[in-house]
C-alpha cells in the first residue's frame, strides 16, 4: 500500500495493459498479479482486447474494462490513450503496468498526461535486425519505472540494448505455481479425461511432450526430425509426440502435418491443440522438450514441468539457462542441433525408475527454492508499494 505517514496507509489501484486474454504467459502474469492485489486489499483493474481467460481473471478479482488496446495503428494508439487518461482520472488508478508495446506506449503517453507511475514488464527479447525504427518502438518498455526484467537474461538485453542504468531495472523471474503443477494435486480422473480427449488412453508409448503455439521458433520441426532420426537408430521406435498448443490461425500446423508425414511419423506424433488443464498434461508425460530456436526470455514451459517433477530437454540459451539445471533436472542442448536433441530425448527415456525419481526430486526442489508465483507476487507488489 501506499505509506501516507507513520500510521497511515490506503490501498492502491493499479492498471494493468494486456493485449488479448487468450492465452500465454503474458497474460498468465498478469492474472497472476490481479490475484496478488485483490488478496493484498488493492484493487486491480486489466485493460485487454479479452479473450478465452477473461473468466481466469474474474475469479481472481479483477475488474475488465474492453479496449483494443494492441494495436499498432498509430491513430488507434493516440486514442487508447486518450481513453486510458480517462479511466486513470475516473478510476483513481495509481499505477498503469504495461506488459507489452502497442499497449505501453498508449499507457506511457496515458501516465505522462496524468502524472501516474508508469511500470513495465519486459517480457520477451523483442527482434529489431537492423531497423533503427524497431529500437526506438522496443524502447517504450524500457521506460517504466522501474523496468521489470523476466530473467537475468532479459535485464542483460534491456540494459544493452537501452543503455538505462542497471539501478532502474528489479529481475523478477516468472513462476510455476507449485500448489497446483505438483503431481500429488493431479487427480487420476484428470489425466484419464486429458487422456480420453487426445486419443492416448490406450497408447502405452511414452508420451515426449512440447507445449507451446505452433510457431517456427518454438522448434516442433526440430522435435519431429529428432524422432525421425531416433526411428532410424532403432528399429524399437517406442515413444510418440504430443506437440501443445494451436497455431493462432497461422496455418503452420500444415507445415509439422508435411514434416511428420516426410518423417514417416504419422503414427507417433499428434497435434492436440490447445489445453486447459496443463497440469494433467505434464502428468502424462515421459518427457517435455522446450525446443525454441530463439532464446525464450523466461521459459514457463520448463519450469512449470519441473515442478511436476518431470525432467526437461531444453535448448541452451536465453532462460533456460537459468532455470534448468544441465544433468541434474534435465538436458540442455545446442539450439538447432538435432542429433543432440534425440541424444537427449534417448537419454530421459532410457532413464530407470530410480534415476527418474531422483531428478523429479532434484528439479521440483530447484523450482519450490527459486521459481514460485508467490516469489513473483510478492516481488512485483513490493515494485508497486514501494513507490
Amino acid at each position: 500500500m501506499i505509506d501516507l505517514g507513520p500510521d497511515t496507509a490506503r490501498p492502491l489501484t493499479v492498471l494493468q495493459l494486456v493485449p488479448t486474454l487468450e492465452s500465454g504467459g503474458v497474460e498468465r502474469g498478469a492474472i497472476e498479479i490481479v490475484k496478488a492485489l485483490s488478496a493484498a486489499g488493492h484493487r486491480a483493474l486489466v485493460v485487454s482486447a479479452g479473450g478465452r481467460m477473461e473468466p481466469q481473471l474474474r475469479r481472481a478479482g479483477g475488474e475488465f474494462i474492453r479496449m483494443d488496446i494492441g494495436s499498432k495503428n498509430p491513430l488507434t494508439i493516440w486514442q487508447n490513450a486518450r481513453a486510458l487518461q480517462h479511466i486513470i482520472e475516473e478510476q483513481g488508478v495509481d499505477i498503469v503496468h504495461a506488459r507489452s508495446r502497442a499497449p505501453a506506449w498508449a499507457g506511457w503517453r496515458a501516465a505522462k498526461a496524468t502524472g501516474t507511475r508508469f511500470v513495465t514488464t519486459y517480457h520477451g527479447v523483442y527482434n529489431e535486425g537492423d531497423l533503427p525504427f524497431k529500437r526506438w518502438y522496443n524502447s517504450v518498455m524500457a521506460r517504466g519505472n522501474p523496468v521489470i526484467a523476466v530473467s537475468g537474461h532479459v535485464a542483460q538485453v534491456v540494459q544493452q540494448r537501452h543503455g538505462i542504468d542497471a539501478s532502474r531495472i528489479v529481475t523478477i523471474p516468472r513462476g510455476a505455481d507449485i500448489h497446483s503443477f505438483a503431481e500429488e494435486a493431479v487427480t487420476s480422473e484428470r489425466t484419464v479425461s486429458l487422456a480420453q480427449a487426445w486419443g492416448v488412453i490406450d497408447d502405452a508409448r511414452p508420451i515426449v511432450m512440447l507445449p507451446g503455439r505452433l510457431t517456427r521458433w518454438k522448434g516442433a520441426e526440430d522435435l519431429i526430425a529428432a524422432a525421425a532420426l531416433l526411428k532410424q537408430r532403432d528399429a524399437g521406435f517406442d515413444m510418440q509426440i504430443v506437440l501443445v498448443g494451436d497455431d493462432a490461425g497461422s496455418g503452420y500446423r500444415g507445415t509439422l502435418e508435411h514434416a511428420v508425414r516426410n518423417a514417416d511419423l504419422a503414427g507417433a506424433v499428434r497435434m492436440v491443440g490447445h489445453c486447459a488443464d496443463m497440469e494433467a498434461a505434464y502428468k502424462l508425460a515421459a518427457v517435455v522438450v522446450s525446443a525454441s530456436r530463439e532464446p525464450e526470455a523466461f521459459g514457463r514451459v520448463a519450469v512449470e514441468a519441473q515442478a511436476m517433477g518431470r525432467p526437461v530437454i531444453a535448448t541452451a540459451h536465453g532462460g533456460s539457462l537459468e532455470t534448468v539445471e544441465d544433468g541434474v533436472t534435465g538436458w540442455l542442448y545446442p539450439p538447432g542441433d538435432v542429433e543432440a536433441l534425440a541424444d537427449a530425448v534417448q537419454a530421459a527415456l532410457s532413464l530407470d525408475d530410480s534415476a527418474r525419481a531422483h531428478m523429479g526430486l532434484a528439479a521440483r526442489a530447484r523450482i519450490r527454492s527459486r521459481f514460485t508465483v508467490e516469489m513473483m507476487q510478492q516481488a512485483t507488489l513490493a515494485v508497486y508499494e514501494g513507490g
